[in-house]
């Protein structure tokens, strides 16, 4: 008998033990005797970061403040792994009961990744020494193998303790290095002043299926569902204290908070998401929600949602207090948006910050309750990184181009979804070309596929996932880094023979993996392609005017009977992102390029036209974005 109400004392029973036993190898409860009933109250403070994608090295970003001369711009130093684990270590030892939490994406995303297959970013993670890590996406990117490596990075740090890898909705096949090892488990028990509480790992199902490369037989449960089965087996153990560790991104951490009983916390990622006081859109942050989001679950009881942003740019300091029944009385904390303390004028020429100034600028912040944290970074995670530095530099410091304006980054047009992702901040997120048209490095990227494609074999259209294309490139050098930055997975090229029909059907998979499945990396771009779209409408019926780019330069309608070249990646040909029709081109339709994405953008940027050897990236036309007319929905 399963009890909904966690104010009840829950006796053991010969049966609950009974039922605990008979779980499969991989649970948490297999050979484990019940644990007592606690009954007193207890508070955590739990550390917390996620989707820092590589990005190990600080970034910088822009302000305005004003120091007694008028409001001014300056600039600091952001973010940076050393700075994550400088707070992270200081507040372990200035807190109680402190939890540290990775909620997975920890690769993908920059050189580091690329160079070192994700080794750099397990030996920066192990001077920190998480608690706990719960596989995101991402790290599915190389395969089973590929988190198969990465856990084997995370265990040959110095760490006491190996980093727990938790979650529940995964099951490894019989193909996967992962299979039966029991590395990562569903879940794990740990006890802070006398009291066992739970963490349950979950990584998001549909999209990591779809978006990523996991082994094909790797099986992904439903997030609620396995949620709900893992609390209720806590429950009958007398355990009522449950957090959740979810990479599955804070739409659908809401909807886990509302949906599930029994559950108390949930430190989440994927989505990227900020969350802090709206403090933060006077300097071009835009938060989605309180930190924490409060709600309700299932019971009626009081749920705290965290998420800390992306790219270690912000590290979550959550304060939960329970009470003897297990129930969370209060939580409360900050988002930490880690920067320097060297504050520098932007405009030309001017004068130096000086100490007062610093000191204003610093007033200023905490005037405005804006969390920024001035830390210290961690010689030790530096001294980690120095020969990754060394080599990432080698490689990337090479300039190729210069981007004539701010090339901005967007999956999808329109103001509805997935608008606070750039790291150019509002001056991207609110800008009304991309609004209307999306991304302008996305259309660029489908473009320098197309010029590739002809070269290779006379390509006609180029597909191009708005998700794959992962950072805006800002005004000024572009360098080699940038485009493996921009770009990072380990994708190659193929052409495929398709029709018109096929190409029609093809965005409009792509574009119900948005409207249905709320899955915005599946939004499409294209080169020699354009359209209109009309989410209101049903599949098959959203997209009208769609027009290919003839060998003049002129467009005509897409002859749904006639025969295109197609140049795409071969995460897309294979199905992901439900670009499903697609992965129905096979046999001498289908013909492996065998060349690099990143190069094949490189190559591009490598072959623009420019003066003194400098190569100009520029936006391309509007009548050349393949989005011409977008309207949306409100999410489902």
């Amino acid at each position: 008998m399963l009890i909904h109400n966690k104010k009840s004392i829950l006796l053991l029973s010969i049966l609950s033990v009974l039922l605990v036993a008979c779980n499969d190898d991989n649970d948490h409860t297999t050979s484990k005797p019940p644990v007592p009933v606690e009954a007193k109250p207890l508070e955590l403070n739990i550390l917390h970061i996620n989707d820092h994608h590589s990005h190990l090295d600080e970034e910088s970003i822009k302000f305005k403040a004003n120091v007694g001369t008028g409001e001014e711009e300056f600039s600091v130093a952001s973010g940076g792994f050393a700075r994550v684990a400088g707070l992270m270590n200081q507040l372990a030892t200035e807190k109680k009961n402190v939890l540290k939490i990775h909620a997975g994406d920890a690769t993908t995303g920059d050189l580091y990744y690329n160079l070192t297959d994700g080794k750099a970013d397990a030996d920066a993670m192990n001077t920190i020494c998480f608690d706990t890590f719960t596989p995101g996406n991402h790290e599915f990117d190389a395969t089973d193998a590929g988190l198969k490596k990465f856990i084997d990075f995370l265990d040959q740090g110095s760490c006491k303790e190996k980093t727990k890898v938790l979650t529940a909705n995964v099951t490894f096949g019989a193909s996967s290095p992962l299979y039966k090892t029991n590395r990562i488990q569903k879940s794990q028990v740990f006890e802070k002043d006398g009291v066992k509480f739970a963490i349950i790992g979950l990584t998001i199902a549909k999209k990591t299926k779809n978006s990523s490369q996991p082994n094909a037989d790797t099986i992904f449960a439903d997030e609620i569902e396995t949620a709900q089965k893992e609390i209720n087996q806590y429950k009958a153990q007398g355990i009522k204290n449950i957090i959740l560790q979810t990479h599955v991104g804070y739409d659908l951490d809401l909807q886990l908070a509302k949906s599930l009983t029994d559950v108390d916390v949930i430190i989440g990622g994927d989505s990227h998401t900020l969350l802090g006081p709206d403090s933060l859109k006077k300097y071009n942050m835009t938060p989605e929600g309180a930190y924490p989001t409060q709600v309700k679950n299932k019971d009626g009881n009081l749920v705290c949602v965290a998420q800390a942003w992306q790219y270690s740019y912000i590290v979550g300091d959550l304060n939960v207090k329970f009470d003897k029944n297990g129930n969370v009385e209060s939580c409360s904390g900050t988002p930490h948006v880690l920067i320097g303390d060297n504050f520098k004028r932007t405009s030309k020429d001017a004068p130096i910050v000086t100490e007062p100034e610093k000191q204003a600028i610093l007033t200023q912040f905490k005037t405005d309750q804006a969390p920024f944290k001035v830390v210290t970074p961690l010689q030790t995670t530096f001294n980690v990184l120095k020969p990754y530095q060394d080599q990432k530099k080698g490689f990337a410091e090479k300039i190729v181009g210069q981007a004539t304006n701010n090339l901005c980054a967007r999956r999808v047009p329109g103001i509805l979804r997935d608008t606070a992702r750039s790291t150019l901040g509002d001056i991207c997120n609110k800008d009304a070309h991309v609004n209307e048209h999306g991304g302008d490095i996305q259309q660029i990227i489908a473009e320098a596929f197309l010029q590739q494609g002809k070269t290779y074999f006379g390509a006609d259209i180029s597909f191009q996932n708005g998700g794959g294309v992962r950072e805006d490139v800002a005004l000024g050098n572009v360098s080699v880094g940038k485009i493996y930055s921009v770009l990072p997975f380990k994708n190659t090229l193929l052409r495929l023979d398709m029709t018109g029909a096929e190409v029609k059907a093809t965005l409009e998979d792509a574009i119900d993996g948005v409207v249905t499945q709320n899955n915005t990396g599946s939004y499409p771009y294209t080169g020699g392609l354009r359209w209109n779209v009309d989410f209101t409408r049903d599949k098959g019926q959203r997209l009208s005017q769609i027009q290919v780019r003839n060998a003049s330069n002129q467009y005509e309608n897409l002859d749904l009977n006639k025969t295109y070249k197609i140049i795409t990646i071969d995460f897309l040909a294979n199905g992901g992102d439900y670009y499903t029709t697609l992965k129905s081109i096979t046999g001498e339709r289908r013909t492996d390029v065998g060349l690099d994405y990143a190069e094949a953008f490189l190559t591009y940027v490598q072959g623009l036209s420019g003066q003194d050897g400098q190569k100009k990236l520029n936006k391309l036309p509007t009548s050349e974005y393949s989005t011409q007319y977008f309207i949306d929905k409100s999410k489902n």
